[in-house]
């Protein structure tokens, strides 16, 4: 059974201001449990089913001080999720490593995405197409956002997230690094050429809402837009991301 003390954390960990105190968050859901137990991320403890722990008791054979038992409304009236029958686990956040661009690869920068589903929806999409480094402005939603963590589906194990202001990051980059930014009026990603795909460069997203703050648009050197062939008025950033992500990695893949 979950103590009291233990219920309380769990409750604690909702909130953004209690995370930075703690600097502990939480995982959620079978997938994203085993994932995270798989990864060797550093567990503070496990509250799990009894089915979840006979299914997977080989991922757990070495920590067993760290779990306990759980029926399924426990762990749904403690956690986030609508149902949860299998798993939640508190783990500790490790501290962030600063990020840097590296020619031949692709780089994601968030400009005040602060919607915590789209952030993890853009965490798993960057997973997909193996862009491992993503930058967001301090504005963007936390990444231990419990709703970040359960869209990304186990892709913020992989993928490294920096929170840095984006101009001073952008303005460090080498002189002729593709900096492309998503806007309505842009030129085509379909028609879209590049001296050398191969060299990778860096992909900045805007809020739905807001899109692509002035200060960072006077950075960016090739403005991009996805064409539109009906009527809606824009497209959801998650979506429009996936996207551009696949059209640059058609433009590599032609390129070889």
């Amino acid at each position: 059974m979950i103590s009291k003390n233990q219920a309380k954390t769990l409750r604690a960990l909702h909130k953004k201001k209690y995370r930075r105190e703690y600097q502990q968050f939480l995982v959620e859901g079978e997938k994203s449990v085993v994932e995270l137990l798989a990864s060797g991320w550093p567990l503070q403890q496990l509250f799990a089913s009894e089915e979840f722990l006979r299914a997977h008791a080989s991922l757990i054979a070495d920590i067993p001080e760290k779990v306990t038992s759980a029926t399924a409304n426990e762990l749904t009236q403690l956690g986030t999720l609508v149902s949860n029958q299998a798993a939640l686990a508190i783990v500790q956040i490790p501290e962030e490593q600063s990020l840097n661009w590296q020619p031949g690869e692709w780089l994601l920068a968030l400009d005040q995405i602060n919607d915590p589903g789209n952030l993890g929806t853009i965490l798993r999409i960057a997973d997909w197409y193996g862009i491992r480094k993503v930058m967001c402005s301090p504005g963007t939603a936390d990444l231990y956002n419990p709703k970040v963590i359960a869209a990304s589906k186990g892709s913020f194990l992989r993928v490294q997230v920096s929170y840095q202001p984006l101009e001073p990051f952008l303005q460090s980059l080498p002189e002729k690094a593709s900096v492309l930014g998503a806007f309505l009026e842009g030129e085509s990603i379909h028609r879209l050429q590049l001296a050398d795909p191969g060299q990778g460069g860096v992909l900045v997203m805007g809020s739905e809402a807001q899109g692509i703050s002035a200060e960072v648009a006077a950075l960016i050197n090739r403005q991009v837009t996805i064409p539109a062939f009906g009527a809606a008025e824009s497209l959801n950033v998650g979506v429009a991301t996936a996207i551009l992500c696949d059209n640059l990695k058609r433009l590599e893949d032609a390129a070889d």
